[in-house]
C-alpha cells in the first residue's frame, strides 16, 4: 500500500495489524481520484473508519489543505499516526480516536464543514452503513458542494435523506458510491 500520487508519491504506507480492517486497493484508490479530478487547494477532508489513514493522506498528497481521520481502534490510531509522520503531514492532520458515529455529532456542534467524506465501515455492518448516511444528510457537516464517498459491497438503498447518487463503480465485488446533498 502506498500514496498514488501528488507531493509524498510512492510513499509506503502501513496497515493495521489483523483482520479488522481492509485497506482501499491502489487500483481502487487511483481510479476513484481519478474520478475526482484535481483537488483544491482549501480542500478539508472527513477520513471516517480511516483504518491506516491511505485515504486521507492520498488527499493531502494530491493537495488538499486538511484531513481529519476518525477511528475508534487502537491499533489504527497508532498506524494513522505513523503514516501521517512517515508522510510528513503533521501540520495538515487531525486524528481522534473516536466511534464515527458520535464524531458527526460533534462537528455538527462545531461547525466543521468538509468538502470530502470518505465513508469504509466494516462491510458486514450494513445498517451502519445507511445510520452514517443519514447522520450525515442531518448534519451541516457537507459544504455546499461536498462529496460522500462511500465504499461498500451491497447496495445501499437511502429512504430517509435528501442525498442524491451521483455515480457509483464497481471493482470486483467492492463499489464506491458518490453522494450529494
Amino acid at each position: 500500500m502506498r500514496v498514488i500520487s501528488g507531493l509524498r508519491r510512492g510513499h509506503r504506507l502501513k496497515a493495521p495489524s489483523g483482520m479488522e480492517t481492509r485497506p482501499t486497493e491502489d487500483k481502487v484508490k487511483e481510479s476513484l481520484f481519478n474520478i475526482l479530478g484535481k483537488i483544491s487547494s482549501d480542500a478539508r477532508v472527513l477520513d471516517l473508519f480511516a483504518g491506516s489513514g491511505a485515504i486521507g493522506l492520498e488527499f493531502l498528497s494530491r493537495g488538499a489543505k486538511e484531513a481529519v481521520f476518525i477511528d475508534k481502534s487502537n491499533p489504527s490510531i497508532s498506524c494513522i499516526k505513523d503514516n501521517i509522520a512517515h508522510t510528513k503531514f503533521e501540520e495538515n492532520s487531525i486524528v481522534m480516536k473516536m466511534d464515527s458515529l458520535r464524531y458527526l455529532d460533534k462537528a455538527d456542534m462545531l461547525g466543521e464543514k468538509f468538502d470530502y467524506i470518505y465513508v469504509d465501515p466494516p462491510f458486514k455492518e450494513v445498517e451502519l452503513f445507511i445510520k452514517i448516511l443519514e447522520k450525515i444528510d442531518k448534519k451541516d457537516i457537507l459544504s455546499k458542494d461536498g462529496i460522500i464517498l462511500v465504499e461498500h459491497v451491497e447496495e445501499l438503498i437511502l429512504e430517509n435523506t435528501e442525498l442524491k447518487l451521483i455515480d457509483e463503480r464497481s471493482y470486483g465485488g467492492k463499489y464506491i458510491s458518490f453522494y450529494r446533498k
